[in-house]
């Protein structure tokens, strides 16, 4: 523990060196949200670093375009430190307060979300049915999914487990609204929400004017957000679709499996079609980096999540084509498997930065309005 409270006070010096010297340089002013919100600043406590850490969407401009980067003697390189400060804080705002381990350790997560929990289900499936019985084909007219999960299983299953990633979720966020309102700072006006949800639904801060942001190289290029908006639609997309199917099943009495030409369907195969897409087009993009102003563990911590998304939309949508043959109960226990990874992974690992980096929005919206 004093190693560790060692470690995060050397963490903090360095990222006050870093914005002092770049403070007193402003070249970057205009490249992001995170050198307006710092030339606000005349010191740099830990809840301010770690507000601007949530700021950054990690463009990398600045490196590029820094005279004090290495090999100069300042070694000024903000993405990495700011990086390694967001991840920190991911640590810090965790509940429960054991599992901030899987930010320094995402390979662990990654291993549970797509082996252990996928095997369990499968395990449990081959207790209920046998393996002759998850090979047994059955019809749409049959029921197919809830022959070998019914709904009120899937339903307490995923419902209890939804509840606790959300109370993770908002006890996360107290802890995060501790830090950026430290300063008495209200971050609740309708008008500011309006313009952070603008500004992450566009991913401003990855298109630098058009441009596209200097990822993977000093290049500038819009793939990244390009890559982002297929994975974040995608996403939204296939929740729109669990959200149409809930108020046909709740509101019409109309349970799945539903027909290729419905609304849920359609939704969740665009969906689908998206989050294989993006993930891979973002993962292309993270093999080509450049390393300097990275840090590696967040980038494998990326890198699961966009292996988990990817698997599930691949499994989604075999299990879509296949649902009437032999294939259809192994691959549905396996899908809903790599679902449950991913409801527990959220939490814990790299999707909360879309969390705290909209209330950082938020309160970066709420502190231009009134200076």
């Amino acid at each position: 523990m004093q190693d560790k409270t060692k470690e995060t006070q050397a963490l903090m010096d360095e990222g006050e060196r870093v914005m002092n010297i770049c403070n007193a340089c402003r070249y970057c002013e205009g490249f992001c949200a995170v050198f307006p919100a710092m030339e606000r600043r005349f010191s740099f406590a830990s809840e301010d670093l770690r507000y601007l850490a949530n700021l950054c969407h990690d463009c990398r401009e600045c490196y590029y375009a820094c005279q004090y980067a290495p090999p100069h003697e300042f070694k000024i390189n903000v993405p990495k430190v700011l990086t390694r400060i967001r991840r920190q804080s991911y640590e810090e705002y965790t509940w429960p307060a054991g599992f901030a381990r899987f930010f320094n350790h995402p390979v662990y997560m990654l291993f549970l979300s797509m082996v252990i929990i996928p095997m369990v289900f499968i395990i449990f499936g081959v207790m209920e049915h046998g393996i002759d019985g998850l090979m047994q084909v059955y019809t749409d007219d049959q029921g197919s999914f809830y022959q070998v999960m019914s709904h009120t299983q899937m339903v307490s299953v995923f419902g209890l487990i939804g509840l606790y990633v959300l109370l993770a979720f908002i006890m996360g966020w107290l802890k995060f609204k501790r830090d950026i309102s430290h300063d008495g700072t209200k971050i609740t006006g309708w008008q500011d929400m309006k313009q952070a949800l603008k500004d992450i639904l566009t991913m401003r801060y990855l298109g630098s004017s058009g441009d596209g942001c200097t990822y993977p190289d000093e290049n500038q290029s819009l793939l990244r957000r390009n890559f982002h908006h297929f994975t974040f639609y995608g996403f939204m997309l296939c929740f729109a679709a669990t959200s149409v199917a809930t108020v046909y099943h709740y509101w019409l009495n109309y349970p799945a499996p539903y027909p290729l030409l419905s609304l849920p369907v359609i939704l969740g195969t665009l969906g689908g079609i998206g989050l294989i897409i993006g993930p891979c087009g973002l993962l292309y993009l993270k093999k080509k980096r450049d390393k300097k102003p990275s840090d590696e563990i967040q980038s494998s911590s990326d890198t699961t999540l966009l292996l988990i998304l990817l698997f599930i939309s691949i499994t989604g949508l075999l299990l879509m084509l296949l649902r009437e043959t032999a294939w259809m109960g192994g691959l549905l226990l396996v899908h809903l498997g790599l679902v449950m990874g991913l409801f527990l992974s959220m939490p814990y690992g790299k999707f909360v930065h879309g969390i705290y980096r909209f209330g950082a929005l938020l309160r970066f919206t709420s502190e231009g309005r009134k200076s």
